[in-house]
């Protein structure tokens, strides 16, 4: 008996060691769409995520449980070998959209493959971080001066920067000849945000009390190529969310999109 008392103690001690390096965090919601003149519908939200921790090394994993079935959103592995920091993207979720299953546009045709592997090696270059991934591609970032550059070679560069200028936090990238720009800064109180795509959002009020009004740019139409579906055309549109958070842990929001005259009704908790 003594001996089955002490396999127990051990068992629980070792049960109890390997369930301390694991961390359980999640999120459920629930919403309820008026749809304007078109008919309501009510969709629910629960996803769950585990983060395993040994020294450091860790490993993150996403799961969405409101389905009939609990379905794997992400699986990430970090680790670091001295200066060197080896980052793994271990999902490889399915890319390819038929065209009737279509949910938005400008959609994947075909399959590829998205999980990948990043070298990071923060040498002594001045103040210079090297990345390489899986695919050949190579990213050199530092910040100099309060301004940040990363520039990445591969098989489409990109160069991107960013900076905060006067109470102004400013973000450039371009990829391919394409420039894409943001400005973020805060006026009285009300933090504003401006994007080369013609989005603004202005966000009122405080932590747990706030208002949010967003102004979407229109889409223009662009044709179907061999690996993705057509885009449609999408008008310019407003928003305003309004967000409390309740004292019993969850938060209640209302928002009002113009495009469509719909009113949503959201009720969400995280843990």
């Amino acid at each position: 008996m003594k001996k089955l008392i002490a396999l127990f103690a051990v068992s629980t001690v070792a049960s109890t060691s390997a369930i301390a390096g694991v961390a359980l965090s999640g999120a459920a919601s629930v919403s309820y769409d008026d749809n304007g003149s078109s008919a309501s519908a009510t969709t629910y939200d629960a996803d769950l995520t585990v983060v395993g921790t040994n020294g450091a090394t860790s490993v993150t994993a996403a799961f969405d449980i409101d389905g009939a079935s609990i379905s794997t959103s992400s699986v990430d592995l970090a680790t670091k070998i001295g200066p060197v920091t080896i980052a793994a993207d271990m999902f490889d979720e399915v890319s390819i959209v038929t065209a009737g299953a279509q949910t938005s546009t400008g959609e994947s045709k075909v399959e590829t493959t998205d999980s990948s592997v990043t070298v990071s090696l923060d040498a002594p270059i001045g103040d210079a971080t090297i990345a390489l991934d899986d695919s050949g591609d190579v990213t050199v970032s530092g910040t100099w001066s309060g301004v940040t550059v990363s520039q990445t070679m591969g098989d489409t560069d990109s160069t991107s920067g960013s900076a905060s200028i006067a109470g102004m936090d400013v973000s450039i990238t371009n990829e391919a000849g394409a420039t894409t720009w943001s400005v973020g800064t805060t006026v009285s109180g009300i933090a504003l945000t401006l994007n080369s795509d013609n989005d603004m959002t202005a966000t009122f009020g405080l932590a747990g009390n706030t208002m949010v009004v967003s102004h979407v740019g229109a889409v223009a139409y662009a044709a179907a190529t061999a690996k993705k579906w057509e885009t449609a055309a999408v008008d310019a549109y407003s928003t305003v969310a309004i967000t409390r958070d309740l004292t019993s842990g969850a938060s209640l929001s209302a928002t009002y999109k113009s495009s469509d005259d719909s009113l949503t009704l959201k009720a969400a908790v995280t843990f």
